[in-house]
């Protein structure tokens, strides 16, 4: 059998509830509930790290962030020539291009063929940022500011977002329709930048949510039982002190930015409807993390909870996977990858996370792991924290500050609270449950969460010796 053409879709900043297929009724997002219709929706698909850069690194190198040195946006991997899947691919004779964003540095593809000179990551070998101290209470006594990200929530027919998407529909399209006669497979990775921030949309588009999307749920009592690396969190991103009239502009615009890349979409997807390589052609929608939108009191990614950590993924397949079906097991994105290498008949290195969901997919597996874990170590924190969700339930672990702040936890089950509101963490009935959720973490996170750690905070010190 011939092997499959792979269409990647991967936008940025896409929280996976505000997707129609994914019950969102007031989001208008048609090409992608058309393309869940024809193809499988996953309900439960988690980032391995809800920040851009670790997480698009992760897909590259197939291992979770603490494995491949993904700490943090000012990361990169190791080499430009490591195992990677553009490599793996290319071992089994697909064609391997990048079209769009990766948050690549400027003299790294990865084994990618680059389509034109898109996003790049400008961060890379400048300083990490250094981790919050508390010790001394300076942190602790500044003013709060608004965050200057706040200001770019408006109505403009032009910015870069929609720009650098424009090209990005363009220039895949123009893949698809050029390789039509081509008997050899390739891998398109089409990476949009909406609806990560700035919030700038044309009027249309703000105007369908006028006064309909609804404000964040907040319970009285939640900001201030947000473990302490939250409120940290808050105040370093500079959002703890946001208007409601901000608030509700910016989830306005949001939606209205989603609506718009839909419609990109929905444009590239035309293109291989009109193609002759559609039915043997692997669409895969998914994004690198979502967006807070104000719910928990957070703004951006960065967090755990779901509306950050987890995401959209959807497949569609006509000569395979065309039923229209959802799952519910949990699964990550390096589950993706791996699915990806086993439909294209490549064999994945053995040190690879993540398993395929062929079977899964297929409904011949019963004995899905149905787990996923995610990590963060990045910016505007005092120390990292990391996520495993199984089944029901979702425990989060918070390292360790300093000696006069403590590891925090928390757990939630997520068929009774999807909302996250009810930490169960110090309830000793689940003491059993939380035990077995953190061995299971280590154990796929290969050490304990403390250990890992010490090592993203010691690259953070030689970056700082180094500069």
């Amino acid at each position: 059998m011939k092997k499959p053409n792979i269409l990647f879709i991967m936008s940025d900043e896409h929280a996976a509830s505000v997707v129609g297929a994914s019950g969102n009724s007031i989001v208008k997002t048609p090409n992608l509930d058309k393309l869940a219709d024809e193809g499988v929706l996953f309900e439960n698909c988690y980032t391995p790290s809800p920040i851009c850069v670790p997480a698009r690194l992760s897909v590259t190198a197939g291992k979770y962030i603490n494995k491949c040195g993904a700490w943090s946006n000012e990361s990169m991997l190791e080499t430009d020539d490591i195992v990677s899947l553009a490599t793996v691919l290319k071992d089994v004779d697909y064609d391997c291009y990048l079209g769009g964003k990766m948050h690549y540095a400027k003299d790294r593809r990865y084994g990618f063929e680059e389509l034109y000179p898109f996003w790049t990551n400008t961060n890379v070998r400048k300083k990490y940022n250094k981790r919050i101290d508390l010790s001394d209470g300076k942190f602790q006594a500044q003013e709060s500011v608004l965050s200057r990200r706040f200001n770019d929530f408006y109505v403009d027919d032009n910015s870069r977002v929609m720009e650098h998407d424009e090209m990005v529909t363009k220039i895949c399209s123009d893949v698809i329709r050029n390789r039509q006669k081509d008997d050899k497979p390739f891998f398109l990775l089409a990476g949009y930048l909406a609806p990560h921030f700035p919030l700038i949309v044309p009027q249309k588009y703000y105007d369908m949510y006028r006064d309909k999307v609804p404000m964040p749920e907040i319970p009285e009592g939640h900001i201030e039982s947000l473990p302490k690396h939250y409120k940290i969190m808050r105040k370093a991103f500079q959002n703890d002190q946001v208007d409601e009239s901000i608030i509700k502009k910016g989830r306005e615009l949001y939606y209205g930015l989603v609506t718009w890349f839909d419609e990109q979409v929905g444009e590239l997807l035309n293109t291989l409807d009109d193609s002759e390589i559609k039915d043997n052609t692997l669409v895969i929608y998914t994004s690198d993390h979502g967006e807070n939108m104000g719910d928990h009191g957070l703004w951006w990614k960065n967090s755990m909870y779901d509306c950050s950590a987890k995401v959209p993924l959807i497949v569609s397949w006509p000569e395979k996977w065309c039923n229209g079906t959802r799952k519910t097991e949990v699964c990550n994105l390096l589950d993706v990858i791996k699915t990806i290498c086993d439909v294209c008949g490549a064999e994945p290195p053995k040190d690879w996370d993540g398993e395929s969901m062929v079977d899964l997919i297929n409904g011949k597996d019963d004995n899905w792991r149905n787990y996923s874990v995610s990590e963060y170590y990045a910016h505007n924190i005092a120390a990292g924290h990391c996520m495993i969700r199984k089944g029901n339930y979702k425990y989060v672990y918070f390292n360790e500050i300093d000696s006069n702040n403590g590891a925090e936890r928390q757990l939630f089950n997520m068929e009774k609270d999807p909302n996250e509101f009810n930490n169960l963490a110090d309830d000793p009935k689940y003491k059993d449950i939380i035990e077995e959720l953190h061995l299971l973490l280590v154990k796929e996170l290969g050490r304990e969460p403390i250990e890992i750690e010490m090592e993203s905070r010691e690259v953070i010190d030689k970056s700082y010796c180094e500069n």
